[in-house]
């Protein structure tokens, strides 16, 4: 049988990526939703293209210009929030969840109350509402896939192992553009240079987090939530070449590593044919061209970010949602021109030290919490710069 899929964000890069896989191998899935937030026209292509059932923008002001694109099509037009979560709940079994921000939440846990397989893309479902989710999925049976590739890379290396068997989880990191930076170098250093990754090609925000290694601490939290095991058996390791993309140490001493190519379609891959494997056009590693593989300790007195995420994990409550929704300011801001690159993490330690809160129990709280730091987050921000 066909498996039915629904891919929520179609129009970002996980969404197009998910999208080539799709459509090479048109005999194994039945694309039954597609989402966007408001590009209608690239959104109404892709479900022309693979005969999706739904097609759903979610800025409602752009309904009625999908619904002209998807005239006499078959595909059903839909918009707003309502819609989002119909997309992620209605008669797909697998769900990829790869709207971007907050924005994402509700209709990522409607897909994980609902029972549905869910290939997690969306970094702030579980840094943000990470024990809600894994509780949801616990009571509905929705299995959790992730998608970034380091997380994706440790669910490969513990399939046949049960938790008692693993003693260590290792993340690597690119260490980015300023791996081998001074300190007072990174305190000039432009949004330009920033972005400016050695290994992968990424948007802004996350090329900015992964300067500040601020990518690496939210991993952390998720990897925390994911598999189950505590802040003290997670590690991070530098590895420049990007080709381990994360480990696993077993009680045995075992140690057991991902490696692949820089390409999103292999972790969406495993996601999508998940417990099976499926072909990709994705570059095959030559081990001899590749010569060698570095490793070294992150630097926590330059890359303050990694010492702040873990500080928020460990600190519980509402801690890790603080933590995203500063950053996210603080990187909106730098990005502006408005604060240097060091100030990022300064700010995020500002709110982290300033403001306390418990743990949500519900989506609605997770929003309100983030939308209370950011507005509190801006609002310092534009008094010290004023």
């Amino acid at each position: 049988m066909k498996r039915r899929i629904a891919i929520l964000g179609a129009t970002g890069s996980v969404g197009q990526s998910t999208l080539d896989l799709v459509k090479r191998s048109p005999d194994r899935f039945d694309v039954i939703a597609l989402t966007a937030q408001s590009k209608v026209r690239e959104l109404a292509e892709a479900a022309l293209a693979t005969g999706a059932k739904l097609a759903v923008v979610a800025d409602e002001g752009r309904l009625p210009e999908l619904r002209t694109l998807l005239d006499g099509s078959g595909c059903r037009a839909a918009a707003g929030a309502a819609a989002l979560v119909e997309a992620a709940t209605g008669d797909a079994d697998w769900v990829m969840a790869a709207i971007v921000g907050c924005a994402g939440l509700l209709p990522t846990m409607a897909a994980v109350e609902a029972g549905k397989t869910v290939a997690l893309a969306n970094k702030e479902a579980l840094i943000t509402a990470g024990q809600l989710m894994i509780e949801a999925a616990s009571r509905s049976g929705s299995t959790l896939i992730p998608v970034d590739s380091e997380h994706n890379a440790i669910f490969q290396c513990l399939v046949g192992s049960c938790g008692d068997d693993v003693s260590r989880l290792i993340l690597t990191a690119s260490g980015g553009p300023f791996r081998t930076a001074s300190a007072e170098q990174m305190r000039s250093a432009t949004p330009a240079e920033a972005v400016s990754h050695p290994k992968w090609s990424m948007g802004a925000k996350i090329s900015v987090d992964s300067a500040t290694l601020m990518n690496k601490g939210l991993e952390l939290i998720e990897a925390y939530h994911l598999f189950g095991l505590g802040s003290e058996q997670i590690d991070i390791v530098i590895h420049p070449q990007s080709t381990v993309h994360s480990l696993v140490e077993f009680i045995d001493g075992s140690l057991l590593a991902h490696l692949g190519t820089a390409d999103m379609r292999i972790p969406i891959a495993y996601a999508l044919s998940w417990p099976e494997r499926m072909q990709t056009p994705a570059a095959r590693l030559d081990l001899v061209e590749l010569g060698r593989l570095d490793f070294e300790a992150p630097d926590l007195e330059r890359f303050p970010a990694l010492r702040l995420a873990r500080e928020a994990l460990e600190s519980g409550g509402g801690a890790a949602i603080i933590l995203n929704a500063a950053n996210e300011i603080a990187v909106e801001l730098f990005l502006a021109g408005r604060i240097a690159f060091h100030e990022i993490a300064a700010m995020v330690a500002d709110a982290l030290g300033q403001t306390t809160a418990p743990a949500p129990r519900s989506i609605d709280e997770v929003i309100a919490l983030d939308s209370a730091t950011r507005a509190k987050v801006s609002a310092a921000a534009h008094e010290s710069c004023s």
